[in-house]
């Protein structure tokens, strides 16, 4: 087939402005309808009030307004812009350094002869990202490392896409303790925290083989030459380069516990990476003028990852603005009702998959769709953990293929990975991690999780 003939998706910002058209035509043809929402206890968040939809004054969202919404989107996502901007900028100084070009040579050295074991050991990282804190939109400001230690030992960009907004989008996706997803959706479902985490884990560890395995095929199978080493590159790691290295690795243990622990949001991770960012152009001898060029240089760098992010919320923004979210929620639930038990499992597993296209927020959609399930899945005798199971695979492993996700599109975008590239590659796993999930909740089923 020749490249004319191939399917090809537009440009990420293209295809955004489409998606965001497309709603606001929705917004004329579904009918406008909303829930009751009250505040919950044990999140402190708004959730829905179960059974009380009904239809309300239609909202339709006309040409000029669907336009409109670039700016509200990316007003609404400024935190997560900004969050970016930051890290962006704070690792284009740690760049700058020379630290990441001396560690990255250093790693493709060691691993000479055994090049794809850099697969396993660089996802697990994003993996862990993933699982303990939701890592997504971080990714952005990595991709030009992983890039350059992907030229190094021969792998394409997509397996730098694969092995580090994949693997942390699977990790996120099974983890046992995400607190933007599983511990928000067991709140709402009146279950104890972390409660079920060896069964999570065991299909975590699972999950994440079936990716890495994979990966690391796809790698083998479409290597390329190394890109040689630039003298003075190989350097070896200095004294200093560890000290940079700590501290990035502080930074993110620090990060780790503000989001677990002390319930911090992302302008407090921006201020923690920009923190980073000065405390190591001024440990490196780049002074404050030579840290303030780093950072606008990251800040340019990251600029079209922006843009991406805001341009996926306005999708949701036109969908609110037009008051047909919630009609879209309760017409993709409302079929499970009359099912057979593990039927009416299955269906929710597939009908969040639906959901977490107009509604990309993990944690948004927990609150949004736990309140609906939780009574669904008493009155069909369905373990509330096993509607938190479907709910987790469902909305988690979506993030994978929807372009409503602004971290996944910056994400390959930044790489230089076209989305029917990325799409090839990843449907045939997100299908096996899919099918993954729906055993794990015959499994739960089975042995009566709770």
């Amino acid at each position: 087939m020749t490249e004319a003939k191939r399917l090809r998706v537009p440009d990420p910002l293209v295809l955004l402005s489409a998606c965001i058209l497309l709603a606001a035509v929705a917004t004329w043809v579904l009918p406008a309808g909303e829930f009751e929402r009250r505040e919950d206890a044990a999140t402190g968040r708004m959730v829905v009030v179960a059974g009380s939809y009904r239809a309300v004054e239609a909202s339709p969202v006309g040409p000029f307004d669907a336009v409109v919404a670039l700016p509200r989107g990316m007003i609404e996502a400024a935190d997560v812009i900004f969050l970016v901007f930051l890290i962006g900028g704070a690792f284009v100084v740690v760049d700058a350094s020379g630290t990441l070009g001396r560690a990255v040579s250093s790693l493709a050295h060691r691993l000479r002869g055994r090049d794809l074991l850099v697969i396993p050991i660089v996802s697990m990282f994003f993996a862990l990202g993933g699982v303990t804190e939701n890592m997504a939109e971080e990714i952005v400001a990595l991709v030009p490392v992983l890039l350059v230690l992907c030229a190094r030992v021969g792998f394409t960009p997509m397996v730098a896409v694969s092995m580090s907004v994949g693997a942390a989008f699977v990790g996120g996706a099974f983890s046992p303790v995400n607190p933007f997803q599983v511990l928000i959706a067991q709140g709402v479902a009146g279950l104890p925290p972390v409660s079920g985490w060896a069964f999570r884990t065991l299909f975590l560890l699972i999950a994440l083989a079936l990716w890495i395995g994979m990966t690391m095929r796809y790698a083998a199978r479409t290597r390329i030459a190394p890109k040689a080493v630039d003298a003075g590159e190989g350097d070896a790691i200095t004294a200093r380069d560890r000290l940079v290295l700590a501290m990035v690795a502080v930074t993110f243990a620090v990060v780790v516990w503000g989001l677990l622990r002390a319930g911090w949001d992302f302008n407090r991770l921006s201020a923690a990476f920009f923190i980073m960012g000065v405390t190591v152009g001024i440990v490196s001898g780049m002074g404050f003028g030579g840290t303030a060029s780093a950072f606008v240089r990251g800040f340019r760098d990251m600029a079209y990852a922006g843009l991406l992010i805001g341009f996926a919320r306005a999708i949701y923004v036109v969908l609110d603005q037009g008051r047909i979210i919630d009609t879209i929620v309760h017409g993709v639930f409302l079929p499970i009702e009359g099912l057979p038990t593990l039927v009416s499992a299955f269906g929710m597993l597939v009908a969040q998959a639906a959901i977490h296209v107009p509604v990309p927020s993990v944690s948004g959609q927990a609150v949004l769709t736990m309140p609906l399930l939780v009574p669904l899945s008493d009155l069909l005798d369905i373990s509330r953990q096993v509607t938190v199971l479907a709910y987790q695979y469902g909305a988690g492993l979506c993030s994978l293929l929807t372009p409503t996700d602004g971290a996944l599109m910056a994400v390959i975008a930044a790489a230089g990975v076209r989305y029917e590239e990325w799409l090839k590659f990843a449907v045939p796993l997100y299908l096996m991690l899919m099918a993954l999930g729906a055993v794990a909740i015959a499994v739960a089923m089975g042995i009566g999780l709770t």
